[in-house]
């Protein structure tokens, strides 16, 4: 009796330790795994911060940052999964940036949409008929800016547009600075596409908080071109461009200022020349222009330019090459050779040689062909002061008085009205 209740106590003694051993060996691997996730999650975090807090980050930085988030991923629970997605898009993007890859670009893009999906999961159970919190404006915005790179303008703006109209900035997945930060950046790239599309009083509002990145001079200095105060144009020109020169001078800006929109220094140059030239500094225009020249040596506006400075100059055997030098830039900037303003280009210059007959020709190819709209004026009314020239006084004058008020400022507007003055209106055809 005494063996067997022994034989039994020592049997379920062993049935237990076989229980706790088991037990504890779970225990054991379930503390290995919290571990493990433990150091994945401070890894990425790590990765992360080292990436976000540089301000131009290596390459090799960003790479290991979207690994480390995309292994805490795999693992991640879906309240985790927005902030991962946000964390390697960034790195993506910060990376796609140093390599101008579109792939990069819409791989980040990706991650971006994302965390933007993902957004709802990150509260398990919100309170009851709790409104839910919007997208942080800054992310929107980052995806936006990534299909600009990976694909256009029109894949990039609607989605820029909706995120920066009605701003959302709490502080969540990412800071309040950082998110107004990026806003801002979208801001500029709407400013900019105002400008593109001539709407100056719509561009200076978007760069109203762009004061240290030369847009909002340059957006002013425009609005004081169009209101023909070219001196203060001028100015402001200048000092845009003193800014892009040391924002975009070698190696370049930060990450953050890399994703905003990138200025044409040499075209820039190409406006403060002309706007000097109007403000009546020649001598300056001149050296402005050779300046954007060297920048560019294909620029055809430049060679037009510089030839406009070099006549009102009295230079003119030096304007007679300038304006041919500017049709054949245009020219060779054209496709099948059909450019309409590499024609008007040339007719100018047989206009300043006196053969007026094919000036006219030029002129009137200029508008056939494919021109800008903003030259178009200047050409239907080089066209007719070339006929009033030519000797046909009535018509050609009426129409030419006619096209008068709508030129750009860089037509002979003085010149054209003493031609005509001189071309009796009661003359015959």
């Amino acid at each position: 009796m005494y063996f067997s209740v022994r034989r039994k106590l020592i049997c379920d003694n062993r049935g237990w330790m076989r229980f706790w051993t088991i037990g504890l060996v779970l225990l054991t691997c379930l503390y290995a795994r919290d571990d493990e996730r433990l150091a994945l999650s401070l890894k990425a975090q790590s990765d992360f911060e080292r990436v976000i807090l540089t301000v131009s980050p290596a390459l090799s930085d960003t790479a290991t940052c979207a690994q480390s988030q995309a292994a805490m991923l795999a693992i991640a629970t879906p309240e985790e999964q927005a902030v991962l997605h946000y964390r390697k898009g960034y790195c993506l993007l910060a990376g796609a940036s140093i390599t101008r890859s579109h792939s990069d670009y819409a791989a980040a893009a990706a991650e971006f949409e994302g965390a933007i999906a993902a957004w709802p999961l990150r509260v398990r159970k919100p309170p009851k008929n709790a409104l839910p919190e919007p997208v942080a404006s800054g992310i929107q915005v980052l995806a936006a800016l990534s299909h600009l790179f990976a694909d256009n303008e029109a894949a990039a703006q609607p989605g820029l547009a909706a995120a920066i109209h009605d701003a959302n900035c709490t502080a969540s997945i990412m800071t309040v600075d950082a998110c107004r930060q990026w806003v801002e950046v979208g801001r500029e790239w709407l400013g900019r596409w105002a400008l593109t599309a001539n709407k100056l009083d719509e561009a200076a509002i978007d760069f109203a908080n762009a004061r240290d990145t030369g847009w909002l001079d340059w957006a002013q200095g425009k609005q004081a071109f169009r209101s023909g105060n070219y001196a203060q144009a001028a100015g402001r020109y200048s000092s845009a461009i003193d800014w892009w020169k040391t924002v975009w001078a070698d190696p370049g800006p930060g990450f953050v200022r890399r994703m905003g929109p990138r200025p044409e220094i040499s075209a820039a140059l190409v406006d403060l020349g002309g706007a000097q030239m109007l403000a009546g500094n020649l001598r300056q225009s001149e050296s402005t222009l050779d300046a954007a020249l060297k920048a560019d040596p294909t620029s055809a506006r430049a060679f037009y330019l510089r030839a406009r400075t070099r006549e009102m100059a009295g230079h003119l055997s030096d304007a007679l090459a300038d304006y041919n030098l500017a049709a054949r830039s245009a020219f060779a900037a054209s496709e099948d050779l059909a450019s309409g303003e590499a024609h008007l280009y040339r007719g100018i210059l047989l206009f300043r040689r006196k053969d007026y007959g094919h000036a006219e020709d030029e002129f009137a190819s200029a508008l056939n062909f494919s021109i800008a709209e903003s030259l178009r004026p200047d050409a239907e009314a080089w066209r007719h002061l070339a006929a009033v020239a030519s000797g046909s006084c009535a018509t050609a004058r009426q129409n030419l008085e006619r096209s008068l008020t709508s030129v750009g400022p860089y037509f002979p507007k003085a010149e054209a009205r003493s031609i005509a003055s001189a071309c009796p209106a009661a003359s015959a055809n």
